[in-house]
């Protein structure tokens, strides 16, 4: 069932001070109704003066960053509480991060925040699985590619940076295929903004090359259904049968 914004709005009881939702819920129904899979761009995500906070003390490239480099992608990856990305995030203070970060990172986990993913996206996701911080620089890409693990995960891109130039790469296009000639849309206001992607089998994304010398500052999450039955939806728990 796809939810109108007023209903949406109504269900929201908590003003969390972070994240725009009465924005993001105008977009709901534009979410719900895309095909072949279901996508978003979102402005002015996240409230002003907190953004603020988050942009001043997004953490500075240094040796902490790990270089992801291969055929398929140029990359620097942060990981909260040094967790590497093969790990499950979990609800932990870091103090390498500043009092905004580690509030929002504890965000992430409340029941507002999941509750009100649900109600814009109509995706069953009820826990946070990864996050991460993405920062792309001269030289940095990411071909398009397709998860498609399930119908239960989301994937959301935050980005953190100003003036960026219009028709400059480092957005995360949208793509119904693996090939980038096929793109459809692709972000370049980066500056309090977000991405956000219903994983399934067209649900292609990538960054284009990019070649000036800038860095693209931004937060991956991943967001999923997850059971303690059954673990986490794109990868279930495998039982053995016994032999009666």
């Amino acid at each position: 069932m796809i939810l109108n914004y007023k209903n949406l709005t109504e269900m929201t009881t908590k003003n969390s001070q972070m994240i725009n939702w009465d924005n993001v819920f105008r977009h709901s129904k534009t979410f719900q109704e895309r095909k072949p899979t279901k996508w978003e761009f979102l402005e002015e995500f996240f409230v002003s003066d907190f953004y603020e906070k988050l942009y001043e003390t997004y953490p500075k490239k240094d040796d902490s960053w790990f270089v992801e480099s291969s055929n398929d992608k140029s990359a620097y990856r942060k990981w909260w509480a040094g967790n590497k990305d093969e790990h499950f995030a979990s609800d932990v203070e870091d103090p390498n991060f500043s009092k905004s970060w580690n509030e929002f990172y504890h965000y992430l986990f409340s029941d507002e925040f999941l509750s009100n993913v649900r109600k814009f996206s109509g995706v069953p996701v009820n826990k946070t699985k990864f996050v991460t911080f993405m920062l792309l620089t001269r030289g940095g890409y990411q071909l398009p590619h397709i998860h498609n693990v399930g119908p239960n995960t989301l994937i959301l891109m935050f980005y953190f940076n100003k003036n960026w130039n219009k028709g400059d790469p480092g957005g995360t296009y949208v793509t119904p295929e693996e090939d980038e000639s096929k793109m459809i849309f692709e972000p370049y206001n980066l500056d309090n903004s977000a991405m956000i992607f219903h994983d399934g089998p067209h649900a292609g994304h990538g960054v284009r090359f990019i070649e000036k010398d800038v860095e693209r500052r931004a937060v991956q999450i991943y967001l999923e259904k997850y059971s303690s039955e059954e673990g986490w939806s794109a990868y279930p728990i495998k039982r053995e049968l016994r032999e009666i």
